[in-house]
């Protein structure tokens, strides 16, 4: 496993390392850690201090290879309340995720009566809990290494609805904090993997689509990511996820997903 995500490799370029590798395939990238990429783009695109990166909604267009992207970033809509922004990751000179986040100016004196009720949440279990990922041709010395499980409820080895404490144990660039954002998209592109509701020998659920919102930014390290994956007559599906830190829900995520039959 590598020590990063990507390395750096030029102005708005990015190596992927092999971290990076989902578990359905060697040659495609999980959907976290270019997700992450992306809102670190816009996030560090002409900084505004009293501004912080409040939702992403990121569009897969196709498998993002294990290699080098190319990056653009721009300001769709400037504001000094709120900005939005985008960023185009591509490969071999092909876009293979677009991106776009809402900057939202912070308040110094939040409304009284707001942000989520402290809960009751599940203690972070003191020992890794992942199981292997268990379908055909699963790779598990990529992403799934690179992150730390702890489950608290259900697991990749039972279909239904899945808790689990997690963290990413290395940074996405060398020598970089991640942002709050950043984390939680790594995180939630696994909601729709921990809560599968069909066997996953028999079907395939692709999520083309990820947004985060944090009403909140979340502390620390770890990330309670409690899903539910829910799949309709015509092969639609999606996978809800509520965002935790130690303190409290601190956000939510959904993902579209296609659900078919594997092919024999």
């Amino acid at each position: 496993m590598h020590s990063v995500f990507f390395e750096p490799a030029g102005p708005d370029a990015f190596q992927a390392t092999k971290s990076t590798i989902g578990p359905w395939s060697t040659d495609a990238q999980h959907g976290g850690p270019p997700s992450a990429l992306a809102a670190r783009l816009m996030e560090t695109y002409q900084p505004a201090g009293h501004q912080r990166l409040a939702s992403v909604a990121v569009d897969i267009l196709r498998p993002v290879p294990i290699g080098l992207l190319t990056a653009r970033t721009r300001i769709v809509r400037p504001g000094r309340r709120v900005t939005l922004l985008e960023t185009v990751l591509e490969s071999a000179g092909q876009e293979v995720l677009h991106a776009r986040g809402w900057r939202l100016e912070t308040s110094a004196s939040p409304p009284s009566g707001t942000g989520s009720a402290a809960a009751d949440l599940p203690a972070i279990p003191p020992e890794r809990t992942a199981e292997p990922v268990r379908f055909p041709g699963a790779v598990t010395d990529g992403y799934v290494s690179a992150m730390d499980w702890r489950y608290v409820a259900g697991s990749m080895a039972e279909p239904g609805p899945a808790a689990a404490w997690m963290r990413p144990t290395i940074p996405l660039l060398p020598g970089e904090e991640l942002s709050p954002m950043c984390r939680a998209l790594l995180v939630a592109d696994s909601g729709s993997g921990i809560s599968a509701v069909l066997d996953p020998f028999a079907f395939i659920f692709l999520n083309v689509d990820l947004k985060v919102v944090l009403e909140r930014d979340p502390a620390g390290d770890w990330l309670l990511l409690d899903a539910a994956t829910t799949v309709g007559p015509a092969g639609s599906g999606q996978a809800a996820s509520t965002l935790s830190d130690t303190s409290g829900p601190c956000g939510r995520a959904l993902q579209t997903l296609l659900v078919a039959p594997r092919e024999r």
